[in-house]
């Protein structure tokens, strides 16, 4: 009698599979890019990125609970908390042989700086680069209310901004199933409070939108203090806070090409 070989997985695997989506594995991949995504966001968001990296770049993004396959999970209440989760899946669920690079838009941007700091500071793998999107610098972070709206004036909010599906807004169902984890991620970026104190080791570049009525010139350059980094460059796109949706080739080109390198300012 022939037995079947047991598979097992250990529990940081697991937790590993929950947190990260490869939407296109290359197992020889010389870097990883780790996506985080928006307030209400979900790691499908990325997924049409994944066909324009370069070959030697495994794209990988972030699924929070609280959404999509993880909508029986409670969202995390608090950035300190997100933050420890995700830079621990991160020590656990990728490759510490290759380069990290890490890219984070509006609240993942914020997460991103977060989760960088965990990882230089800890075991594991450290990033090469940050690139942060949509949202203002450490030293500029402002408090906000959105959160507190009630639900047909956050609704309203959420359309104004764009990022979510209209259709999840306005069927009653999915809105229910939806709203929850939208409205945690508005209350933890708009009441965490980074420490200004703080500093990268990595480089830091920035994207902002040129009619991101959230994001001001001032604010894409604050960012500039919080890395030690010195490689540091802002770059403005035609739109506004959810512009990336058009133009994810630049970004990639930015991130990934001639760009990347040292010395380039605001354009």
């Amino acid at each position: 009698m022939t037995m079947e070989p047991r598979t097992t997985t250990t529990r940081a695997e697991d937790a590993a599979a929950r947190w990260l989506r490869r939407p296109q594995p290359r197992p020889g991949a010389r870097t990883t890019l780790v996506c985080f995504p928006h307030a209400g966001g979900t790691a499908s968001f990325f997924t049409p990125w994944a066909q324009l990296m370069p070959q030697h770049v495994e794209l990988v993004a972030l699924q929070y609970p609280g959404r999509q396959d993880r909508l029986g999970e409670r969202p995390i209440a608090t950035m300190t908390d997100l933050a420890n989760a995700v830079a621990e899946v991160l020590r656990t669920g990728i490759r510490a042989d290759r380069e990290l690079i890490l890219f984070g838009h509006s609240m993942g941007a914020a997460l991103a700086w977060e989760t960088a700091l965990r990882l230089e500071a800890g075991t594991g793998p450290a990033p090469a680069r940050l690139f942060a999107s949509g949202h203002e610098g450490p030293s500029r972070k402002r408090r906000g209310t959105v959160h507190l709206l009630p639900e047909e004036q956050f609704v309203g909010k959420m359309k104004e901004l764009g990022g979510t599906d209209p259709r999840l807004l306005d069927e009653p169902e999915l809105r229910e199933m939806v709203l929850p984890a939208v409205r945690a991620d508005y209350r933890l970026i708009e009441t965490y409070r980074p420490d200004l104190g703080a500093r990268l080791r990595c480089p830091i570049g920035v994207f902002t939108g040129d009619q991101d009525s959230e994001v001001t010139t001032q604010d894409a350059e604050a960012w500039r203090e919080a890395s030690l980094g010195g490689d540091f460059f802002t770059r403005v796109f035609p739109g506004d806070h959810f512009y990336l949706a058009d133009h994810a080739a630049r970004i990639v080109a930015e991130m990934f090409g001639a760009r990347s390198g040292a010395g380039h300012g605001e354009g």
